[in-house]
């Protein structure tokens, strides 16, 4: 049986897509993707069809912790694959308990390697494949598509003291810490960051402009169901291809935005990325950064 969710993701995700970047923001759909579309839309159809579990090739792994495995007292956690390099474990950390019930992730506990031996052993189809890349509905890059869907809006570039440098083409055309396409002589520039209202973008010449040791985020989501004591020391990671960090959640605001402090400076933390938590393998949970 095959489900048609053209409508679904064109809504739920591209359209998110265009109107995070149109905000300024740099989001990442795949996220919103798993949420609402696989383990949301998907996976309500196929219980509503009397289906158990639904499977998907996220290199990710699942198990129950808790005091006993077989009382009702234990949860549900996901945990980072035996993978490292294939590892996608920052992409699940909107899911909840009633989700991971009936998720099961096969592949969690093999390497890429394994996957594709045991794929030419059961003579699959699959090897023959295209391999996923980072965004599915993008075929060329990232400006390509924005420039389809959102009409340019020129401005000045300008550095931090306000000199002008040049000019953009549109804010929602650049990322925070993006180095190249910035079109300056006497480079390279790095994205400083983006002024809406008076619609600046703002360069620096100095990497270390880049670097920040705090955050505030948004929409947190805690895996197990309950948020846990503040403060808390975790490790944390602000975009997929990068290592995790020792940081601490320190407070949690009366607006439900969340207060984070890095051990050490991170490059580039970006308004609509994710910052997921992590306590050694485990996905703690993690949110959507604000600044």
């Amino acid at each position: 049986m095959f489900l048609i969710l053209k409508k679904e993701f064109k809504k739920i995700v591209v359209d998110y897509f265009l109107k995070e970047y149109k905000a300024g923001k740099t989001p990442n759909p795949c996220i919103v993707c798993n949420k609402e579309i696989k383990f949301g839309v998907l996976l309500e159809k196929a219980l509503s069809l009397g289906v158990d579990f639904i499977a998907t090739g996220h290199y990710a792994r699942k198990k129950e912790i808790g005091e006993n495995s077989r009382s009702n007292s234990c949860k549900l956690a996901i945990f980072k694959a035996k993978d490292k390099e294939k590892d996608q474990s920052y992409f699940l950390w909107q899911l909840n308990q009633k989700q991971l019930k009936h998720i099961l992730f096969p592949i969690g506990d093999y390497t890429r390697k394994e996957v594709e031996d045991l794929a030419r052993k059961f003579k699959l189809p699959v090897l023959k494949a295209k391999k996923s890349v980072e965004i599915c509905f993008v075929q060329k890059t990232i400006s390509d598509f924005l420039k389809k869907y959102l009409k340019e809006s020129p401005g000045k570039i300008v550095d931090k003291s306000g000199r002008v440098m040049g000019e953009h083409q549109g804010l929602w055309f650049y990322t925070i810490g993006q180095r190249k396409s910035i079109g300056l002589p006497g480079g390279p520039y790095y994205v400083l960051e983006k002024d809406l209202k008076r619609n600046f973008l703002i360069v620096t010449k100095n990497e270390k402009d880049l670097l920040k040791k705090e955050l505030i985020c948004k929409n947190v989501n805690w895996i197990s169901g309950k948020a846990p004591k503040l403060p808390l020391k975790i490790k944390a990671k602000i975009r997929y291809r990068i290592n995790s960090a020792r940081a601490e959640i320190i407070r949690r605001f009366k607006n439900g935005f969340y207060f984070l402090k890095f051990e050490k400076p991170q490059k580039s933390i970006t308004a609509g990325q994710s910052v997921v938590f992590y306590k050694g393998k485990e996905v703690l949970g993690g949110g959507i950064i604000v600044k």
